[in-house]
């Protein structure tokens, strides 16, 4: 490897290493979620394992609405009994992947580019993906007045919400395939990679700082609503227009402690999702119920009619498209080639699936021995 191409990967890693302390600064290991109900246990009900509680990670965004429906809902907490199910909510993956090793969350939906990182950097250590939640709900949105083709992306300014997140480097694996050059560290080059958090990436569209976004909902249809035209979804990159989005990851150590507690959210996570596919726009209106609990704002139907429709709940974590996903990172400079073996553990969730009567999901070959 030449030494200017170490020099910018090495530095590009060290970035991503930081930026759990950068994000745990902001807003330490995620906020409270607000108990409004849902996670009341039931008269009588008993501990599973003896544990008082189980402490469960999501972020505010429509790609974790198996998290959102299964808090407002109480689907967690019913399988859960006497365990109380306690919520904490994250704005980035590296601030959860922290929590998750320091042992103030459990469990927590959380997409494909934490997991690799948190995996790797850990030494295959500190998690497991035990499930799936999602796919898709990922758009390239652009300001129509200054880019009408996916060729006009070239020379204009593209936001992704983090370096080395999901989006990001679904981005610049897409740039690449274009034939055109970006350094990853800096985001410069035939496009620049503009980072920024998905919060004010709206604004930053609006006052034109940006020209466009690559991002999961729904930011995407936020900018939508503002005046933008998606250009491209994402699913369209993928074989059956499937990709994971956000996985089920767990604590190593939890898992190992209390496989029965970890078993009873998997059986809460596969019974939302039923539930979701089945009441659609009921579902809908949970997670949102649930956004305005955590954040205090709902969104406006201009933005979650569309993102909803957008996303697919699955159980399934599409293990395969996660190993893709880490591909790209390679190809982009801001990981090292990666040994995924034993990232997945889905034992729990088959045994789950073969007691509903569904069919086994895959590990593409990364699961444990």
């Amino acid at each position: 490897m030449p030494a200017n191409r170490s020099l910018a990967l090495k530095r590009g890693l060290a970035l991503i290493a930081a930026l759990p302390l950068l994000t745990l600064a902001a807003c330490g290991y995620g906020s409270e979620s607000k108990d409004e109900g849902t996670t009341k246990v039931a008269a009588g009900s008993e501990k599973i394992d003896g544990l008082d509680s189980v402490k469960i990670g999501y972020f505010g965004n429509l790609t974790h609405a198996t998290a959102l429906v299964g808090n407002q809902k109480g689907f967690f907490q019913k399988e859960l009994g006497a365990t109380k199910a306690e919520y904490a909510v994250f704005n980035a993956g590296p601030s959860e992947i922290e929590a998750l090793n320091s042992g103030s969350i459990d469990i927590g939906w959380i997409g494909p580019s934490p997991s690799i990182n948190g995996y790797t950097k850990s030494k295959g250590t500190n998690l497991r993906i035990i499930g799936g939640s999602a796919s898709g709900g990922v758009k390239l949105v652009v300001n129509p007045d200054k880019i009408k083709s996916l060729k006009d992306v070239k020379g204009k300014k593209i936001a992704t919400p983090q370096l080395g997140n999901t989006q990001d480097v679904a981005l610049l694996n897409w740039i690449s395939d274009q034939g055109w050059k970006v350094d990853a560290e800096s985001g410069k080059g035939d496009v620049s990679v503009v980072r920024t958090d998905n919060k004010v990436t709206p604004d930053a569209y609006k006052n034109g700082s940006i020209d466009g976004a690559w991002v999961p909902e729904p930011t995407a249809s936020k900018l939508v609503a503002e005046g933008g035209k998606v250009l491209l979804d994402e699913a369209d990159l993928w074989p059956d227009k499937k990709f994971v989005i956000t996985n089920i990851i767990v604590s190593q150590k939890f898992l190992k402690e209390h496989p029965d507690v970890v078993e009873a959210v998997l059986k809460g996570s596969v019974e939302t999702n039923k539930w979701i596919n089945a009441n659609p726009d009921e579902a809908k209106a949970s997670a949102n119920a649930q956004l305005k609990i955590d954040s205090g704002k709902e969104l406006p139907a201009d933005v979650i009619d569309p993102a909803w429709k957008s996303i697919q709940f699955i159980n399934d974590p599409l293990a395969s498209t996660l190993n893709t996903e880490a591909e790209h990172a390679v190809k982009a400079g801001l990981l090292e080639k990666p040994d995924l073996a034993g990232i997945y553990d889905l034992t729990l969730l088959n045994k789950v699936l073969e007691a509903e009567g569904e069919s086994a999901v895959d590990d593409a070959g990364l699961g444990t021995k």
